[in-house]
């Protein structure tokens, strides 16, 4: 099938003024008012007939979200899906997403629907696997560009580059340092626009990027605003963010509802990259049961219940889980929230019924499901070509082997200590603990920094069991630096503790450890107390509060990030070589096609449930 036609630029909002710019803040003074460039006309997608000249017009949203550059389909559990039967048993669906199928999903149900947004809630690009994260995720873009998306929101890992590389996303141009990546050819940048309304100047107050996007079509209007999440500052590296503040999601959303209220925008959805945790993985289960969000728990169960009654929809992200519920706005109406899982795995299709007289969505027919991204039907032939293009360019860095496995190493996100993070770990001890690299007794890595499993099968004509280069890269494709650092005993308990407490009470974020650290997670207490401080050992030895350790960890967490605040505490920090290039290392030094790299036990966390 035809992708529809690109559309034009001409409306894209101008980030950066000039080559000359080399802050945040001088990128932010450069811009025009966000006001003036905030109102735009989308010009639609216009499937079908001309439809909906009556009263009430049906408009469909499409939506995704956590994208994260994955181009080819998703391998291992990062490209299966959990489906709930109607007698309450579950199944496995394997082979979901890649963009060539999410294209043609799209496609076909954009048939018949005249009125046809598609919509993002952030992540599209960012820990991307090889294919995209090389080029610095052009690729992805270029892609986006052909699904035809209307609009998103920023994510937390549109900063991983910072944000004059994001400018570059939307605006287009080569890289600064890197160049044009294919010959004759300049990157043109997003068509779409990207949404950031609470990220602003912290001198100026300013919007870094458009606050909120209209779409219209016929006269139907219907205003979208993005935020990222307020604790993005917490998850990325802060030297690429100097200079921006990350507000309150709520008051940002409820303000720029005004001002497209103002305006006459009486629809309006919400694009939030923020998410909750549904009951159950499966991505059919009704969260809506026994009562409206029942089933949901996480930040955006209270972000929704606060965000103003004036916005028909929330479309959210960050969490990478799947859900379409419904949540009660402040004045106790039903409103529905959605998110499609992460990788293109799933798409969301709402139904927003637009009411011509009130200008308004007639919230009591919303109706949203998520859709999977299976891999039977006919793939889109240009996103075939964009991602045959590419690969052909990363080829010969991608394809080279670089060590063996003998079966499957997961990264499950229901796990708390997961086969693939033991290994990461033990591959992170073993590069920095020679003294001249360290002197590291432990290694901690965070869970996030994780990114797709280790597939026996081949992706290419590798092998079966032979790990390239590229699906190394996939795992851990950040390229963070390595820090060896002291902290105290008593430091590292607090470490654990803050894993289960604090921000992270809601949602643990469990570190994944190395070899010969072993203690126990007792969940069936609260906060920093599930942490079981006397079963704490190194080596079998149990943990002196008042005695220094050598641990090994990545820039991030050294820095603080994901809330460990405590790991800023440290001293003697010693860098060393990145966290992929320990990886690959460790692959190749400890395994052959004759002796693979066997699956790790992942028994160093006792967890009392």
């Amino acid at each position: 099938m035809a992708a529809t036609p690109r559309k034009n630029k001409t409306a894209r909002r101008i980030l950066a003024a000039g080559a000359g710019l080399v802050t945040v803040g001088a990128l932010v003074a450069a811009m025009p008012s966000a006001g003036a460039a905030g109102d735009r006309s989308g010009g639609g997608h216009g499937h079908g007939h001309d439809k909906g000249q009556g009263r009430l017009v049906d408009v469909q949203l499409l939506s995704f979200n956590d994208l994260h550059g994955n181009l080819e389909p998703p391998t291992g559990s990062s490209g299966r899906l959990t489906h709930l039967n109607e007698d309450g048993t579950t199944r496995t669906i394997e082979g979901v997403g890649g963009v060539e199928y999410l294209a043609t999903h799209l496609r076909q149900a954009r048939q018949g629907h005249p009125y046809s947004i598609t919509a993002a809630a952030g992540d599209m690009i960012g820990a991307s696997p090889l294919v995209s994260g090389l080029f610095h995720d052009e690729p992805t873009i270029e892609a986006l560009n052909g699904l035809d998306l209307d609009v998103t929101s920023v994510g937390n890992h549109e900063f991983d580059e910072g944000a004059r590389e994001l400018a570059r996303m939307q605006n287009g141009g080569c890289h600064p340092t890197e160049g044009c990546f294919e010959k004759g050819k300049r990157f043109q940048g997003a068509d779409f626009p990207y949404l950031a309304a609470n990220v602003t100047n912290e001198k100026s107050g300013k919007p870094l990027l458009d606050p909120y996007f209209v779409w219209e079509r016929n006269g139907v209007r219907i205003g979208f605003i993005g935020v990222t999440l307020e604790g993005t500052a917490d998850i990325v590296s802060a030297e690429g963010i100097k200079g921006l503040k990350f507000g309150d999601e709520v008051e940002t959303i409820n303000k720029y509802a005004k001002v497209l209220e103002r305006k006459g925008v009486k629809s309006i959805v919400a694009l939030l990259h923020e998410g909750g945790l549904p009951a159950s993985g499966a991505y059919n289960y009704d969260c809506d049961s026994p009562g409206p969000g029942n089933g949901i728990s996480g930040p955006i169960v209270d972000i929704a219940k606060n965000v103003s009654p004036q916005v028909d929809a929330l479309v959210t992200g960050h969490t990478h889980q799947a859900y379409a519920c419904t949540i009660p706005d402040p004045a106790g109406k039903p409103r529905t929230v959605t998110s499609a899982a992460s990788f293109g795995r799933l798409y969301t299709d709402t139904t927003l019924t637009y009411d011509r007289r009130t200008k308004d969505i007639v919230r009591t027919a919303v109706a949203s499901a998520n859709h999977v991204v299976s891999r039977d039907v006919k793939p889109a032939s240009d996103m075939t070509r964009l991602i045959d293009r590419w690969k052909t360019l990363a080829a010969p860095i991608a394809n080279r082997p670089v060590g063996h496995i003998a079966a499957d190493i997961e990264n499950p996100i229901d796990a708390y200590e997961k086969p693939l993070g033991d290994l990461i770990a033990d591959a992170q001890l073993e590069g920095m603990a020679p003294a001249d690299k360290g002197g590291a007794q432990l290694a901690l890595m965070n869970p996030g920094g994780i990114r797709a499993p280790l597939s026996h099968k081949a992706s290419g004509a590798e092998g079966d069991g032979v790990v390239t280069y590229g699906e190394a890269y996939t795992v851990q494709p950040f390229t963070n630096m390595m820090t060896a650092v002291d902290l105290t005993g008593a430091q590292l308990v607090t470490t654990l503790q803050q894993q289960v407490s604090g921000p992270n009470q809601a949602a643990p974020k469990i570190l994944q450890v190395s070899k010969g650290f072993t203690y126990t997670l007792d969940m069936t207490k609260t906060g920093a107390d599930r942490v079981v401080v006397s079963s704490v050992r190194l080596n079998g030895e149990p943990i002196d509060p008042a005695k220094t350790y050598r641990v090994a960890m990545n820039e991030f967490l050294s820095g603080g990030g994901d809330g460990f605040t405590v790991l800023k505490e440290h001293k003697n920090k010693l860098v060393g070589a990145s966290d992929l290039d320990m990886f690959t290392a460790y692959l190749t030094a400890h395994s052959s096609a004759s002796a693979p790299l066997p699956v790790p036990a992942a028994d160093r966390i006792t967890v009392v449930k």
